[in-house]
């Protein structure tokens, strides 16, 4: 797909401005998003640190209108990064779940501290939010109510946003790519949890973190947690003739890849196995790791 103008604009109401950070990983880049009419805005993602970047999200604003909220869907680099600097800029409060390691699962927390599971991929550990969001709180803006869902899975601190019947989904569900689930940061028990709490809403449009908006959401989520059984399967039946590592069980599952795609291969099937462990269908030797030898418990699905 070819990159879109750096700003669009999608509505009346709603502006796009993609950061210069295109990536295997970002596809066109991070996508950053203004909402509102009148002469205060609401900022979801100020994107990485960038000065062009800066400079197209102050263009955007006519004379006399100003940020008035800050909104950062997670803490990863790409997303946040950009916050403080634009909070300085505008004396806005930067609203968030929290920091980079909140909202992490009981489970993920505990393998955090026991096992090297390794992650970290952009993580911006420097963020701090202002403010922080729980699940289901409202904020009350000039541009209207906007809604903090917390939906962890590609990061614990991940929220959604839900604002006059459109949903802002960050990094959890896009229509380019499917998310990367790297542990501990990432999640496959939460990351199923989430879109199926999305798909118990009725949220028109859909705006990602990157890539375009998507029109059927439900249709998208629903591919999102089919892909997920059927990578869940695919690691199960490698493991079904041999024990193996996760190399050879991620080259089992997808192929030949090039190797920085092989790598972020590797952290989503981690992430499966982390799963399937808790789900007491693999096992790990010996202990649970990227170097570890998985098999299947008593050598059946």
């Amino acid at each position: 797909m070819q990159r879109p103008d750096t700003i669009t604009q999608l509505a009346a109401d709603l502006v796009r401005v993609i950061a210069p950070n295109p990536s295997p990983m970002t596809f066109w880049g991070t996508n950053s998003y203004i909402l509102g009419m009148g002469r205060e805005r609401v900022l979801i993602d100020p994107g990485p640190i960038s000065g062009p970047h800066a400079d197209a999200l102050h263009s955007v604003l006519p004379d006399g209108a100003r940020v008035s909220h800050i909104l950062v869907t997670h803490a990863h680099k790409d997303h946040s990064a950009g916050a403080r600097h634009m909070a300085q800029a505008t004396g806005a409060p930067i609203y968030a779940f929290g920091d980079a390691l909140a909202g992490r699962s009981d489970t993920m927390k505990a393998l955090a501290e026991t096992f090297n599971l390794g992650g970290g991929e952009g993580v911006d550990l420097d963020f701090t939010p202002d403010i922080c969001l729980g699940d289901g709180e409202t904020l009350h803006t000039a541009a209207g109510q906007i809604t903090a869902l917390h939906t962890p899975g590609h990061m614990g601190n991940h929220l959604c946003f839900a604002w006059q019947g459109r949903l802002f989904s960050g990094d959890l569900i896009m229509g380019w790519s499917s998310s990367l689930i790297s542990p501990p940061d990432g999640d496959a028990e939460t990351f199923r949890s989430s879109c199926q709490a999305l798909l118990a809403r009725r949220d028109g449009p859909l705006y990602p973190g990157h890539g375009d908006a998507l029109e059927t959401a439900h249709a998208r989520i629903t591919s999102l947690l089919d892909h997920r059984a059927q990578r869940e399967t695919q690691v199960l039946q490698a493991l079904s003739s041999k024990n193996s590592t996760l190399p050879e069980i991620t080259q089992a599952v997808y192929g030949d890849l090039n190797p920085f795609t092989f790598q972020a291969a590797m952290r989503n099937t981690f992430a499966h196995l982390i799963d399937l462990q808790q789900q007491y269908k693999v096992s790990a030797t010996p202990s649970l790791s990227e170097t570890a030898v998985f098999s299947l418990v008593n050598d059946k699905v």
